[in-house]
């Protein structure tokens, strides 16, 4: 029988957040397929798990798919994993899914932290629609996606690093309009979490006082929208 494909979910920050499911997967698997085996050897030795891990990023994920699926066929179990959250949201991941579907092998959902949701529910901005955007082009097609962006009727959700967030800030004004209310929110469930919202001049101000550190989410207000 063919092995199982498990696509973990790990904690964006808070190591609390793990869930007991996933500590149970990652404890029993054959094989633990991570976006940086050092980042994931780090989660994995602080609860005591020492099975196998190999990598598996956007350089070599067509080739190691190939690999992982026919150690899955052989009846071999893997546990996929990136940096932090759930494996396939702005990380790879979907390759060897669709493979192992392609080849019959099942695979399973271990559910839990997403930067994506917890920052739409912290973010006091309405979420019964919203676009995930995730890490927006840093030249080339960069004022194309803004104006798609501009015109959609829900919530936007962009990720953003420290370097690019004062430009995204600052473009959010130019192509989608100072009058939008964004929520701005850095480090979640970590040490130095923060939430931000107001409008996008206003943010531009607050996180220029100081370099801006961690990662960002931004959660973008559609046209239209006012906290009053």
């Amino acid at each position: 029988m063919a092995g199982i494909l498990y696509v973990v979910a790990t904690p964006i920050g808070n190591l609390g957040d793990i869930t007991s499911r996933a500590l149970e997967v990652l404890s029993q698997v054959d094989c633990i397929a991570a976006e940086d085996t050092r980042v994931a050897r780090r989660l994995l030795s602080h609860f005591n798990i020492n099975n196998r891990c190999v990598s598996y990023h956007d350089k070599n994920e067509i080739h190691r798919a190939n690999e992982l699926v026919d150690l899955l066929c052989e009846g071999s179990s893997v546990a996929l994993v990136s940096d932090a959250g759930t494996p396939c949201i702005s990380d790879p991941g979907y390759r060897i899914v669709n493979l192992a579907k392609k080849t019959s092998v099942e695979v399973v959902s271990i559910p839990g932290p997403s930067a994506v949701t917890a920052a739409l529910s912290i973010s006091g901005l309405p979420t019964d629609h919203f676009f995930f955007e995730g890490f927006l082009p840093k030249k080339k097609g960069r004022q194309t996606r803004f104006i798609f962006l501009s015109e959609l009727d829900a919530s936007v959700v962009i990720y953003e690093s420290p370097m690019r967030v004062i430009k995204t800030l600052n473009d959010i004004v130019e192509y989608m309009g100072e009058d939008r209310i964004v929520s701005v929110c850095r480090e979640i469930t970590k040490k130095f979490e923060e939430t931000f919202i107001g409008n996008p001049v206003d943010a531009i101000e607050y996180f220029s006082q100081k370099k801006p550190k961690g990662e960002f989410v931004i959660v973008v207000s559609k046209a239209g929208y006012s906290l009053k």
